[in-house]
């Protein structure tokens, strides 16, 4: 048995703050996906992943019985199949800011959930929001919190608009510029994170007068601005409000850059580059960049790896 195949996705714009109610944009990536799947021999990933995926049930099962309402599973199908040794087959690194989680929740919804809101049905923003309800309460199971944006990207696969924490719509983007020479970018730490502890630090944070304020009048501006440029095709101002967004991440949320990246952070925003902002919730994994010519960034960061997400 193999399932279909969900995508990785990139939160472009929004980390941290969509939870405080800003706007958030977030792009799937078909670099990297995942589907479930029965093999006979297990690999030791694959039997990591079915042991979790056990736990997973049981979370399920209790999630269904609490909210009756929201969503049904067919748990005795699903029980039977994880007993049989499905496992989440998947190319989505872990702990990376892309969605792995997202991408196994969108898949196990898709697989057992009954009555469930399909991609080819009229998406009303009541159906998306449901979705994401849905979706947030499944993949708490593994972050502690969870906004269900992942999921739901990877689940419809196309880009979402976050306008508020109850107003989301899918939308397009402006097609790519396969010639442009700028670029957004992903930049590979080398090292895996957890988003539990980068959303604590950040709720620990926003305790602080300052830096809700901070939050407020610098981060979720440049944010929103950030989201309105790169939906018109406005690069410049795109290029003007990620730096002034790269700078005040370095400012004011240096527990979530991995230490040797505050250099290079840093020399992006004094050469300009590139410019680096966090990639999900921080910590490791992918840093997004942006920059306004490819190949200088990519001579300014030659001792890293580089993937290119959009063009333009």
């Amino acid at each position: 048995m193999k399932g279909p195949l969900f995508y990785s996705k990139i939160l472009l714009f929004g980390e941290h703050a969509i939870n405080r109610g800003s706007r958030g944009l977030a792009i799937p990536y078909n670099f990297f996906n995942g589907g479930l799947k029965v093999d006979d021999n297990l690999s030791d990933e694959a039997i990591k992943s079915n042991a979790s995926l056990k736990r997973f049930v049981d979370y399920l099962e209790i999630m269904q019985d609490e909210n009756p309402e929201l969503v049904r599973f067919d748990i005795p199908t699903l029980k039977m199949n994880v007993e049989a040794g499905m496992y989440f087959d998947s190319s989505i690194p872990q702990g990376y800011g892309v969605g792995s989680s997202g991408a196994l929740v969108a898949a196990i919804y898709d697989q057992y959930a009954e009555n469930k809101i399909t991609v080819l049905e009229n998406l009303t923003r009541e159906k998306l929001l449901k979705l994401k309800q849905i979706f947030s309460k499944m993949e708490s199971f593994f972050h502690g919190t969870s906004s269900g944006l992942d999921p739901l990207n990877s689940y419809l696969s196309i880009p979402i608009l976050i306008n508020s924490h109850d107003n989301i719509e899918a939308t397009g983007i402006p097609t790519q510029s396969l010639q442009g020479k700028g670029a957004v970018f992903l930049l590979d730490s080398g090292m895996t994170k957890e988003t539990a502890p980068m959303v604590s630090i950040f709720m620990e944070s926003l305790k602080d007068k300052g830096f809700r304020a901070m939050v407020k009048n610098q981060f979720v501006k440049y944010t929103d601005a950030s989201i309105d440029n790169f939906l018109h095709g406005d690069i410049k101002s795109l290029l003007s409000n990620t730096k002034k967004l790269s700078k005040v991440v370095l400012n004011n949320f240096k527990p979530m850059i991995p230490e040797q990246f505050h250099g290079i952070w840093q020399k992006g925003l004094d050469s300009n580059d590139y410019y680096l902002k966090l990639c999900g919730s921080g910590g490791g994994g992918y840093i997004l960049g942006f920059t306004p010519d490819y190949e200088k960034a990519k001579e300014a960061l030659k001792d890293y790896k580089l993937e290119v997400v959009y063009q333009f």
